[in-house]
């Protein structure tokens, strides 16, 4: 029972990252979309930090143009209502198996199969879709394009779900077979 108590432990942290995950997330689209609003008044001087406009801060120190900010703004906001989703999801296997007490049901690996297959295909689909979204932008502001975006972690994490469900529901089919021996 060590082992399952290490599994619980992992799945509490599980939990917990995947809250934290979520509300920075949340966090993120809603400062892309401040920004995005924003963005229009920056070169106004109207927003300042300590006498310094936005503006200075983004076109002089920075070099960017303030116009490619829209597509890349754009296209994060996108990729962070993916990962709300996807950890949404994330967040509630993990209370699942909390309360089930254990992975080793089939409910918790069909659950877990579909968090694998969701980890694989959501930030993928918002990939694609950001990408090409700020792909238009960036052609018809005629700006350069900032957004540069990499989703090998997330590939890997779903394949690693999947094939530890399966792992899981095999557990779990041991533990039926045993209940029906008895």
């Amino acid at each position: 029972m060590k082992t399952l108590n290490i599994i619980q432990t992992l799945a509490k942290i599980g939990k917990v990252m995947s809250k934290v995950i979520y509300i920075c997330c949340i966090v993120g689209l809603v400062g892309c979309v401040v920004g995005l609003v924003s963005l229009p008044f920056a070169d106004q001087g109207i927003f300042k930090i300590g006498g310094v406009t936005i503006h200075r801060l983004i076109v002089n120190n920075a070099g960017i143009d303030l116009t490619a900010l829209y597509p890349a703004m754009t296209g994060v906001m996108i990729l962070c209502i993916g990962q709300v989703v996807l950890a949404k999801f994330a967040e509630n296997y993990f209370a699942h198996e909390l309360s089930a007490g254990t992975p080793f049901t089939p409910e918790g690996a069909k659950e877990m199969l579909r968090l694998g297959i969701l980890t694989v295909c959501i930030p993928l689909g918002c990939q694609i879709v950001a990408e090409i979204v700020s792909g238009v932008l960036v052609r018809i502001l005629n700006c350069e394009d900032l957004l540069k975006i990499g989703s090998g972690d997330s590939v890997a994490l779903g394949i690693v779900f999947i094939v530890v469900s399966l792992l899981c529901r095999y557990g779990a089919e041991m533990q039926e077979k045993e209940k029906m021996e008895e």
